[in-house]
This record gives structure tokens, sequence and C-alpha cells, in this order.
């Protein structure tokens, strides 16, 4: 590849990640500003993602721009410590997401997950007081659970409904303990619960305990974690393919540009 073919490229590539990295940081602002307090915390490592993607951008931009043999070496190992670093959290998301899955019940559309499915990760995140009183007061503004009888009018709709994980774990006691529905977001608990499953007894009809405390509701998150994780690792194999590309032209830049700067030795007559 020409030096002036491989710069161009490197320049215009840097020159429209820039803008993303601008836009990445002001969708950091924005969600700092309109969500509640449980999406505010990644409010700082979304615009410290943008900063990052701006600042390795413009270096590379400059030292396309400008032949600066200096800046593309530094935008070079920048950008092969991020493809490390892609590539060891793609192989430990696919790790840590192998294990777990839903379990089909009579009669429901949905499926019922079990903490203990899951990889000891998710396990110690999860069973973590301090992370799980977090994830709970989350759960509880989402008003997720609180949202059912709006959907689900009567009693046949909610038994024919397809649930997320959250929603079969979080807002419904498992189906083990045998408490009969009655609507969406009322079971009849004066029943003696069938199984000896300690989430029979922790959940409650009150709009702010549910079954907030269960394992069962641990599980949905683990099981909503893993398909998000799944998808964010497909997203970073897709991403690792298209910065190797990137790397292999500023690879031609930087080799390019270094051509210009060596002094030319005359040869000898």
């Amino acid at each position: 590849m020409s030096t002036s073919t491989s710069t161009f490229v490197i320049r215009w590539i840097n020159f429209f990640t820039m803008i993303l990295g601008i836009g990445v940081i002001f969708f950091g602002i924005w969600m700092g500003v309109h969500h509640d307090q449980c999406r505010r915390s990644l409010t700082l490592p979304v615009m410290g993602l943008g900063a990052s993607i701006l600042l390795i951008s413009f270096i590379g931009f400059l030292g396309a721009w400008k032949n600066v043999v200096v800046f593309l070496w530094v935008y070079l190992v920048m950008l092969c410590l991020i493809l490390i670093a892609i590539m060891v959290s793609t192989v430990l998301a696919f790790i840590i997401t192998n294990s777990g899955s839903g379990h089909a019940v009579n009669g429901l559309r949905y499926k019922e997950y079990h903490l203990q499915d899951y990889s000891p990760w998710f396990l110690k995140q999860l069973n973590d007081s301090k992370h799980w009183r977090h994830l709970r007061s989350c759960l509880v503004k989402s008003e997720e659970c609180n949202s059912l009888p709006k959907r689900f009018k009567t009693l046949k709709e909610y038994k024919l409904a397809e649930l997320t994980p959250i929603e079969a774990g979080c807002c419904r006691p498992p189906s083990e303990c045998g408490y009969p529905a009655v609507n969406a977001s009322y079971y009849d608990l004066s029943y003696h619960p069938v199984s000896k499953n300690k989430d029979c007894k922790l959940y409650k009809n009150a709009r702010s305990i549910k079954c907030y405390d269960c394992d069962s509701c641990k599980a949905g998150v683990a099981q909503y974690m893993k398909m998000e994780w799944r998808i964010v690792a497909i997203f970073n194999v897709i991403l690792f393919v298209v910065l190797s590309f990137v790397y292999f032209i500023g690879c031609c830049a930087r080799r390019n540009v270094s051509r210009i700067h060596t002094p030319k030795i005359p040869r000898r007559r």
C-alpha cells in the first residue's frame, strides 16, 4: 500500500472515530442528566470510553496528517493494547457465560432459572450483599414487576405470557411453591408451600418485596447478564476484526512515513 493511500485511509478513519468519541462523551452526559441513579452509575465509564476513543483517534489523525512517525508509533501501541484487551475480555465473557440455562415448566411459556447453574463468577457477584443491595434497589425502581398488571389484564393472559428472565425470577414465586396466582401481581399465600425451597417463604405480594431477595431473582439477573454479555462478546469479535484491519493499515502508514523521513544514502560510483 502506497504512502498517500495508507495515510489517507488512516486519516479519515480517525477523523470519523473522533466524531464517534465526541458523540459517546455527550451520550454519557445525557445519561447522567436524564436517567435514574442506577443507569447514572454508567455515566463515568461511558464518558471515559468516549475520551479514550477521542484521544487515540486524535493521535492517529495527527500522525497521518502531518506524517509524524512518533505519533503513529504511539497510535499503534495504544491500538495494540486495545486489541489485546478486547481479545481477553471476549474470551472471558464466553467462558463466564458458558454455563446456566432455563428450565421448562409445564403449563408455562417461559422458563425458570436456578442460581446454582451459573458460573462461580456470577455466584460471587450476586451473593455479595453490597452488590445485591444496589441491584435490588435498581430492580425495585425499574417498576418491571409492577407493570405486569397493566400488560396482562386477565389471569389467562398472564399464564400464557412469555416473561423475561427477571420477570420470571423476581416478580413471582417459583412454580414449585404451588401458590395459586390471583392476577399478574398477586398470589394467594394462604396455601402451605409444597416445596421446601426458601424462596417460597421469601416471596411477598408487596410491591417493594416481591421475590427480590430470592435466589430465583438472582438467577434471573444472571440469565439477563449472560444474554447481554453474549451480545457484547459477539460485537467484540466484529470490532476485533475491524480494528485489526485498521491496525494493518496503520502499520503500512507508519512504515511508509518512516521511509519518507529516512535519509537516502547516495550510491558510490
